[in-house]
């Protein structure tokens, strides 16, 4: 019995320690077997990135090759430009004004490396610059411009300085592709693509309407026609030693302005200083004493009120006559007794006086009323001016018969002419083309219009006419002289000539004005086959001469020469 339990105990022993170091083993192993299981899990997400990474790396180069490179290009430069203007073009296409993308040059200090080579670099490119205040700049350490509205040639210097720090800021100019030859019409746009002068500022409303923003904005301009008058208009400058002048081809049936020009100009790229008054816009905006220019009017309203004939004859037409404190007389000697024509063609003052004296003042105001004459032009500009006010006071019937004493502008003037010779409509002058003409107002019958038109004509042809120097064969000009006073300065002559063409069928009417213009002393003459040195100052020796080359310039491309055009008419006797 001890023997049995002895081996008892002895088992027990055994058998407890054998489950002790079994469990010990166990732990163990467990314990390793979780680092391995969260290795394993590192592993596996780490793996995962990098799987994931490789993936995003191969769908951008797959969609890189399948889409089409864009190589850098002023073309690709502008896929993405959206247009704030519309551009705009003459009556032909050609382009005018368009929006363009430009640059701003600034530097952010922080990312230039070596300031002081950058500031070596620097005065290369621009030397004028203020290179101190730059340096002021630089150290600030705070974002600046250096030069606003770089060219593209300095944009290019710019940037081969290969310097991070030059920062070119995009934005939208307004460029003009004749830099000089509108500036009186299509004006300018401010930084913000907002338009202060100029169409630009009449339609700015209409040139940035996104619907028609791809649709070139048409005017009734020719650039090709525009070009030659201001060259021959800033030829006469010269020639006859003028400060300023203007020029103005209307269409005598629609309004239509072909042709605006008036000098001293400008360039509308450049923004100057331009308060200086010999910059204005002297057709639209410039008010003046026209002179004989008005007798046409005087002898119109006769005879749209059967008062005269045109060859009623004026009898015992004194040398000169006082009216109430003036002295009123003809700069030449006339016959006693001329014909209503006669009064025209030789621009007779105290003829002109006699007649505006049948006609009344009633009827003379109710003419200038209906005419608005005295009336602010209508045109699509807002450069215009306002003609001066007046009195019908003593004389004052007599002084305007003949042009003295009342003031218009150019175009209201050259548009009561394109009236008298388009049948008497008084059309409503025009820089854009209309699909329809406005109603309008007859100011004479057909038949004034045709005998002005006759009297017009021998004006420039009769051997007493004032304006042979317009008589270019194959045009047949008509038209009226207008020799004045400056009215702010009575030294100062303003000639003027009003043309229109062809005289058989009316088209267009021509306006020529040069302010105090000299004798061109070295100018020889073609005066009616005879070669003669100038010698005389009057507007039929220097305005009427500028309009005759201008029509001989233009003429071509109005189509007025065409032999097949002129053949449906009979070539008309010269006096």
């Amino acid at each position: 019995m001890k023997k049995k339990s002895k081996k008892s105990k002895d088992f027990n022993i055994n058998q407890k320690s054998f489950f002790f170091e079994d469990y010990l083993e166990t732990n163990k192993k467990n314990k390793f077997l979780q680092k391995n299981n969260l290795f394993q899990d590192r592993i596996y997400i780490l793996f995962f990135l990098f799987f994931s990474l490789i993936l995003i790396f191969s769908i951008r180069i797959v969609h890189v090759s399948l889409n089409k490179i864009e190589i850098f290009s002023q073309e690709n430069s502008f896929k993405k430009f959206v247009l704030m203007r519309r551009d705009i073009v003459d009556r032909n296409g050609t382009l005018i004004s368009r929006n363009i993308k430009s640059f701003h040059a600034a530097v952010d200090p922080k990312l230039i490396v070596n300031k002081e080579n950058f500031m070596i670099k620097l005065r290369l490119i621009f030397p004028e610059i203020p290179i101190k205040e730059i340096e002021k700049k630089l150290q600030k350490n705070k974002y600046f411009y250096i030069k606003k509205r770089i060219n593209q040639n300095e944009k290019e210097k710019l940037w081969k300085m290969g310097e991070k720090g030059v920062i070119f800021e995009p934005f939208q100019t307004r460029i003009y592709t004749h830099s000089n030859l509108f500036s009186h019409i299509i004006g300018q746009v401010d930084y913000d693509n907002y338009g202060i002068s100029g169409i630009e500022k009449f339609f700015d409303k209409e040139l940035k309407k996104k619907e028609h923003i791809d649709k070139p904005f048409e005017l009734t301009l020719d650039t090709n026609i525009q070009h030659l008058v201001s060259k021959e208009l800033n030829l006469a400058l010269k020639t006859f030693e003028a400060p300023g002048g203007a020029a103005l081809l209307m269409n005598v049936e629609n309004g239509e302005i072909l042709s605006l020009v008036s000098l001293p100009d400008f360039n509308i790229n450049v923004r100057n200083d331009l308060s200086d008054k010999k910059y204005m816009n002297k057709i639209t905006k410039g008010v003046y004493e026209l002179g004989s220019i008005f007798k046409t009017f005087t002898i119109a309203l006769a005879l749209e009120n059967n008062i005269v004939k045109p060859q009623t004859v004026i009898k015992n037409i004194p040398k000169s006559l006082k009216c109430s404190n003036h002295d009123i007389s003809d700069i030449k000697d006339f016959p006693k007794n001329l014909t209503v024509e006669d009064i025209l063609i030789r621009s007779s003052n105290i003829g002109t006086l006699l007649i505006a004296r049948k006609i009344g003042e009633d009827k003379y105001k109710r003419f200038i009323n209906d005419t608005g004459l005295l009336k602010v032009p209508k045109i699509q500009l807002q450069e215009v001016g306002s003609p001066i006010k007046f009195n019908w006071n003593k004389c004052k019937l007599e002084t305007v018969s003949y042009g003295h004493g009342i003031t218009t502008t150019p175009l209201q003037a050259t548009t009561i002419y394109a009236a008298l010779a388009n049948g008497g409509k008084l059309i409503e002058p025009s820089l854009i083309k209309k699909n329809k003409i406005k109603e309008f107002k007859k100011i004479v019958s057909s038949e004034t219009s045709k005998n002005i038109i006759d009297i017009l004509r021998k004006v420039v042809t009769h051997n007493e006419g004032t304006a042979h120097l317009a008589d270019k064969s194959g045009y047949y000009v008509g038209g009226k002289t207008g020799t004045s006073q400056n009215y702010k300065n009575k030294n100062e002559n303003l000639n003027t000539f009003i043309s229109i063409f062809p005289s058989h069928k009316p088209k267009y009417a021509l306006l020529v004005m040069l302010e105090n213009p000299q004798v061109a002393k070295n100018l020889t003459y073609d005066y009616r086959g005879v070669r003669i040195k100038a010698f005389r100052n009057e507007a039929g020796w220097n305005t009427v001469y500028v309009a005759g080359k201008i029509i001989e310039r233009i003429g071509p491309i109005l189509a007025i020469k065409n032999k097949d055009f002129n053949n449906q008419y009979v070539v008309e006797k010269t006096d």
